[in-house]
């Protein structure tokens, strides 16, 4: 099944910043224009599939005529689900955290990836191959 989705990309200090509107919570940002398309298709693929697994329904596309957007542009992100199942073939599961405000204002500033940035930590402490 593909999917197209409009993000939106907003640049910020040298990298971009993604959001899809139509897909609640599903942000992620890339060091480069390249990087950021990357994470893009893989966080919207990620959000798409965990709703699929949950039994929720999955949001229509807004049509970008509809957007206006004050900084950045709107591109549409294509999503094959089906190849984003095969190669990611555990559900993925939300964890809740907490981490004092300070640092999360510090990671913000710098465009941290948070669930990249647990996943890594995670791998690396169990002796896991990055990816």
């Amino acid at each position: 099944m593909k999917l197209y989705y409009p993000a939106i990309f907003v640049p910020y200090m040298g990298s971009f910043t993604v959001e899809f509107p139509d897909l609640p919570g599903c942000v992620t940002q890339g060091d480069s224009l390249e990087e950021a398309f990357e994470m893009a298709e893989d966080a919207a693929c990620g959000w798409i599939l965990t709703s699929i697994e949950d039994g929720e329904e999955i949001p229509s596309p807004s049509y970008v005529g509809k957007m206006d957007v004050a900084e950045g542009f709107i591109n549409y992100i294509t999503l094959d689900i089906d190849e984003y199942a095969k190669r990611h073939s555990t559900k993925a599961v939300k964890k809740t955290l907490t981490i004092p405000e300070w640092l999360n204002q510090l990671a913000e500033q710098q465009g941290i990836n948070f669930s990249r940035e647990l996943q890594n930590a995670l791998k690396v402490r169990l002796g896991l191959t990055l990816n």
